[in-house]
């Protein structure tokens, strides 16, 4: 066949096939009385098993080794190209991401991208303090979805801050809380925490079903974050995970102020008395549990603490019959 008819049949165009010829990728293995080139059915073939393993990503060169050495063991170059296009997928994913996140800020014109670009820039850099600057000045000009993966991969404490700061800020706290909802399953403590933790500092509504939900979560770091949050919201669902926080010594003073601040309802007052007691009088309770547990009840107010209190200033253990007594008498003199 003549190199017009193979460039029909095959695909490739004929300026390549003079290419693949130059490199001695593929030789027309005969010539016409006019001299040109006439491929065989074999050249043809290996035409096909060219442009196959170009297919892989395979360079020409590296498809000529493999066709032309016997030798050629083909395990370790495929390994070659799965890594090269894992690397090359991850940066087209980046350049994606990107892109959409510049698409989302609604950019009027090239400064407003460059703009956006130098953020987005920031929030990866590896200095915290380029970060946190980042941070500072992205407040309503980087997209949510930028802004929550950066709280939700950010170590250094003052970023963080900084971060949730723009967070809180950045006007769609529907779709910030979802994002962090989701980062509440995720399999590392750390990244559930700073999840739990921007959407505590989220101020709109939709922040607080995803804490309501994480009441029940299994890592007691999140249903700890999520009780103060809902706690300070006035959320009467929060009482039994604070009372817990009380029992266990993990932000006890916090969550002793917030069920104070949940007391403030009659009603609720009651309930937390109710929870308060029931856990000094259960056997689980170490003595210094009890005398945490004790000292919550000073902050509430009504007869029934006081009744609570009086009760336990005839309690066995000293401590507790000390805190409750002296809580007592300065609730008399108030």
């Amino acid at each position: 066949m003549l190199i017009g008819e193979v460039a029909r049949r095959s695909g490739v165009s004929a300026r390549m096939l003079r290419h693949y010829e130059a490199l001695g990728l593929v030789r027309p293995t005969g010539r016409t009385g006019s001299g040109y080139r006439e491929y065989s059915g074999e050249d043809v073939r290996r035409i096909f098993h060219v442009e196959s393993l170009r297919s892989l990503g395979m360079s020409l060169r590296e498809v000529k080794r493999a066709l032309d050495d016997p030798g050629f063991a083909p395990a370790q170059l495929v390994g070659d190209l799965v890594r090269q296009t894992q690397e090359r997928i991850a940066a087209e994913t980046e350049l994606l991401t990107r892109l959409r996140r510049i698409g989302a800020a609604e950019p009027a014109g090239w400064e407003d991208v460059l703009r956006v670009v130098a953020l987005l820039q920031g929030l990866g850099a590896k200095s915290a303090g380029r970060r946190q600057r980042a941070a500072l000045s992205s407040a309503g000009e980087v997209p949510v979805e930028a802004l929550v993966e950066a709280v939700l991969n950010e170590a250094d404490p003052h970023v963080a801050g900084a971060l949730r700061w723009a967070l809180a800020r950045a006007g769609d706290d529907g779709a910030a809380a979802a994002l962090l909802a989701a980062g509440l399953g995720s399999p590392a403590a750390e990244v559930r925490e700073r999840a739990v933790r921007a959407l505590a500092e989220l101020p709109g509504g939709p922040a607080s079903w995803p804490l309501r939900d994480a009441l029940t979560h299994p890592d007691a770091t999140v249903r700890g974050h999520a009780a103060l949050a809902l706690g300070a919201r006035g959320v009467a669902d929060a009482i039994p995970a604070l009372i817990d926080l009380v029992a266990a010594g993990a932000n006890d003073v916090d969550a002793a102020d917030a069920l104070g601040v949940l007391a403030g309802d009659p009603a609720l007052a009651d309930r937390i008395v109710a929870g308060l007691a029931g856990r000094l009088a259960g056997d689980a309770a170490e003595p210094p549990a009890r005398s945490r547990l004790a000292q919550a009840l000073a902050g509430i107010p009504g007869a029934a603490a006081s009744r609570a209190l009086a009760e336990l200033a005839h309690d066995e253990d000293r401590a507790v019959a000390l805190v409750a007594a002296y809580v007592l008498g300065t609730r008399d003199e108030r």
